[in-house]
């Protein structure tokens, strides 16, 4: 597998305080399937999409108390340079550079505005196995109360471009591009959005059927919060696991309406 550019998202995991549920949830609503917990690396558990390495969960540290939520890494040439980057632009360092085996290196860091991200240079383990087949990782979007601190950090540590969506409903809506590549979304967090629920990325995850995988999700104690919508993207929808991780659902197959105008900023 190709080493994927720097700024590409590569890899997603998260830490669940009920391991076991979080693989029968997401075991039931993605079809995934997992391998052996690696206990020299935290009870570390790989997740597959038909067989293909799809994300992880892990337990948390001990002493360590944080909310659950998805963690997207970004593909780096160098974790190091990475890390530099980020403190020169206002972003915070949150895991100094660590070197894992020789699956590759990571970093934990934070936008100005809050968003937590990881920073993922591959070595053994180059990343996602798939994307937007069934189960697998598609899209993601950066939720955030304070867009101009993210519009400014983004593309001065990775080599982005920038888009701004024409919406009639005002929707203050960016992408993030590598050449003619849309790899990441920038949404700006309304009124709407509760003050408790922090600045976050919100990972999609490709399904068959849209409406069926929400039935799954609630049926197994997830919350429903906003959709099923069609866009002319795919029907997709936003949940809560019963742990409170955030992560939305998209049939690409099933789109309506014409693509939104992208224009350069």
């Amino acid at each position: 597998m190709a080493v994927p550019p720097e700024g590409t998202p590569c890899w997603a995991d998260a830490m669940f305080t009920d391991v076991e549920g979080a693989k029968a949830f997401y075991g039931d609503v993605l079809g995934w399937t997992f391998g052996a917990a690696s206990s020299e690396y935290g009870d570390y558990t790989q997740a597959y999409a038909d067989g293909k390495a799809a994300a992880a969960v892990v337990p948390p540290m001990p002493g360590q108390e944080s909310p659950t939520a998805w963690c997207l890494y970004l593909a780096s040439d160098d974790v190091e340079a990475t890390a530099r980057k980020i403190r020169e632009n206002g972003g915070e360092v949150l895991m100094e550079p660590m070197q894992v085996g020789d699956f590759g290196s990571m970093v934990l860091a934070r936008d100005p505005g809050g968003v937590v991200f990881g920073v993922w240079q591959g070595g053994t383990h180059e990343g996602f196995e798939a994307r937007g087949e069934r189960g697998s990782y598609c899209w993601a979007e950066v939720f955030t109360r304070e867009p101009e601190k993210s519009d400014a950090f983004f593309p001065a540590v990775f080599p982005y471009r920038t888009k701004e969506m024409e919406s009639p409903d005002h929707v203050d809506f960016r992408v993030f591009q590598l050449g003619e590549d849309p790899v990441l979304g920038r949404m700006r967090m309304t009124d709407e959005f509760p003050p408790e629920v922090p600045p976050h990325i919100n990972v999609y995850f490709a399904v068959d059927d849209c409406d069926a995988a929400v039935g799954r999700a609630t049926a197994r104690g997830g919350v429903l919060r906003w959709g099923p919508m069609d866009t002319p993207f795919g029907r997709f929808a936003s949940l809560s696991d019963p742990q409170g991780a955030a992560f939305s659902v998209i049939d690409m197959s099933r789109t309506e309406g014409e693509m939104p105008r992208m224009t350069d900023v």
